[in-house]
């Protein structure tokens, strides 16, 4: 009997993918690659929604993060970006890859995916799936059970292992027949629609553009930075980041890293914590600098008090090697810097260059 290594994002297409795969008597193995990008990733738990349809299909899956290889991609594609920081080609091509890798230690036949025809613009036109395939060394070893039969034939449907018949014709971007099936099959609850990659978001994008341009050897821990706060480019090397909450604030101060500085309101001051981080190959501002002093201002235009003439207190943190904190300097009546100046200074907002809205990773 043959085995299949299906791609289980926890959406409604990979979940029915299977879903016909083991109709067809097929074994099924399913693998979720998680990463910063995903809206549905909650922080290092991976994607629930794939477990939720791994217990649904009754099949084992393993849930593994996208790596810093992962981020080179990001990085630098070589097969473009959609219309915002998303390179849905070069992305398919390095899951696919890391898929074909894991045949052999799951005793795969093959590689499974939900993808439909024609439901995105980049990634899943048939020339697109033909690039990816050959690119990852899979060529005719991915089975599409969603629109197999708008395809060329796959390896397992050549060798006898999946009667091509029993596999779908669907494509375009309308979930009619998807939903449907899904009745049929008294599968209610798919969350993870399409379109939950960050890179597609006009401001994440920005954001991202920002940082690439000014701190190229970032690693992921700046990169998960970029979900949080306000964003302030303060100088080429420092970047102020602004808690909107309290939620915040406190993923702040755990994501700080030798060289940054937090800065919070005094204890009888409401406000929020500010982290100031420097680019991988930056220097650290010392406790006078310009860019420290500004972060303060911005830290007081966001307090309740920062209206007061007499300006807001705050304490100031150095981060030191290892994440342990410096001793604690005060700084009485800080001024707010000037609300038009904060806004020349956001990034991902205004002053950034977003790309078009949409939904979708393409």
């Amino acid at each position: 009997m043959a085995k299949a290594l299906l791609l289980l994002s926890g959406g409604l297409d990979s979940t029915l993918a299977g879903k016909i795969l083991l109709e067809m008597g097929v074994r099924v193995e399913a693998v979720n690659f998680t990463s910063p990008f995903c809206r549905c990733t909650p922080k290092s738990f991976g994607c629930l929604a794939a477990r939720s349809a791994a217990d649904f299909l009754g099949i084992p899956v393993r849930v593994l993060a996208k790596g810093d290889d992962y981020l080179e991609v990001v990085k630098h594609p070589r097969h473009g970006r959609g219309r915002g920081m998303n390179p849905c080609l070069d992305c398919r091509i390095y899951t696919f890859r890391r898929a074909r890798e894991l045949l052999g230690e799951t005793g795969s036949d093959f590689v499974a995916t939900g993808e439909v025809l024609g439901q995105r613009p980049m990634s899943q036109r048939g020339d697109a799936m033909s690039l990816i395939e050959r690119e990852s060394g899979l060529a005719g070893l991915v089975v599409r059970p969603l629109s197999a039969r708008l395809l060329p034939p796959s390896l397992p449907e050549q060798n006898g292992w999946l009667d091509r018949e029993r596999l779908l014709a669907i494509q375009g971007r309308s979930r009619r027949d998807q939903i449907s099936l899904a009745r049929n099959y008294d599968l209610n609850d798919y969350p993870c629609p399409a379109g939950g990659c960050l890179l597609t978001d006009p401001e994440f994008a920005a954001r991202l553009r920002d940082l690439l341009e000014h701190d190229p050897g970032c690693d992921f821990r700046a990169v998960r930075l970029l979900s949080l706060g306000r964003h302030f480019r303060l100088a080429p090397d420092l970047k102020a980041v602004v808690g909107r909450n309290q939620g915040e604030n406190l993923r702040l101060e755990a994501a700080a890293g030798p060289g940054d500085w937090l800065l919070a309101p005094a204890e009888e001051v409401s406000g929020p914590t500010v982290l100031l981080c420097r680019a991988a190959a930056g220097a650290a501002p010392d406790a006078d600098s310009d860019p420290l002093a500004a972060a303060g201002g911005l830290l007081a235009l966001h307090c309740r008090e920062g209206r007061r003439a007499s300006g807001v207190d705050l304490e100031l943190i150095p981060v030191l090697s290892g994440g342990s904190r410096g001793g604690k300097i005060v700084r009485r009546g800080v001024a707010p810097v000037d609300s038009a100046r904060a806004e020349a200074w956001r990034v991902g907002r205004g002053n950034g260059k977003p790309g078009k809205p949409g939904g979708r990773s393409d």
